[in-house]
């Protein structure tokens, strides 16, 4: 199968793009340490009460899990966009075959083909 490195290679670069967005505007920063992203708590300003103080660590539990999911996904697509160019680029990591273009067109940061997308 022909793959359109040029195309794909601009998806991937604008999802990139929106998921670093989205993650900034979650206020999360990139530890530099580490290189992962992480979430940052509301400023420690004293809560009120003991309600304020259990909404603002609901409200953080939720940042967490959003800014984990992102930073999967821009994993996923930094990985992708590091096979452009590659013969790993289009393959599935479980048997090597050509990943379907359709699926690639949904999820230009699949890293299986459609038979193996639970392993």
């Amino acid at each position: 199968m022909k793959i359109d490195m040029k195309y794909f290679k601009e998806k991937l670069e604008g999802e990139q793009a929106n998921l670093l967005g989205e993650l900034k505007g979650l206020g999360a920063i990139r530890n530099p340490e580490t290189n992962d992203w992480d979430a940052i708590p509301e400023e420690s300003v004293p809560a009120a009460d003991e309600n304020d103080r259990a909404d603002r660590t609901e409200d953080y539990e939720e940042k967490t899990a959003l800014v984990n999911t992102l930073k999967n996904r821009l994993h996923d697509v930094e990985d992708a966009l590091g096979k452009i160019g590659k013969s790993s680029f289009g393959k599935c990591e479980v048997c090597g075959e050509d990943i379907e273009k359709e699926r690639l067109e949904a999820n230009a940061a699949a890293p299986t083909c459609i038979k193996h997308i639970n392993n």
